[in-house]
C-alpha cells in the first residue's frame, strides 16, 4: 500500500524545523532516518499531510556527554 498524499519539507535548521511544526502542529510528522515511520505511513496507521525532514540539519547527529546524561543526536546512525 502507498501512503496517503502529504506535503514534504526539508528543514535546514532546528529552527526552521520548530517554525514548521509550529505552522502545521498535529498535521505534522518528523523524518530523521524513516526506519519507523515509512511502514506506518504505507500501513496508513498515520496519515500526516505535512512531512518534515530533519536528516539534514547540522548539529543533530553523533553522541556527547551533558553533565551527568548522554545526549544521542535525533540523526544519529550506527
Amino acid at each position: 500500500m502507498y501512503p496517503a498524499p502529504f506535503e514534504y519539507h526539508a528543514a535546514s535548521s532546528v529552527e526552521d524545523a520548530l517554525q514548521l511544526l509550529g505552522s502545521y502542529g498535529d498535521d505534522a510528522k518528523l523524518l530523521a532516518g524513516g526506519h519507523s515511520l515509512i511502514p506506518i505511513l504505507k500501513l496508513r496507521f498515520a496519515q500526516p499531510a505535512h512531512l518534515i525532514d530533519i536528516r539534514r540539519i547540522p548539529g543533530l547527529a553523533g553522541i556527547r556527554q551533558d553533565g551527568d546524561a548522554v545526549v544521542i543526536g535525533a540523526t544519529t546512525t550506527h
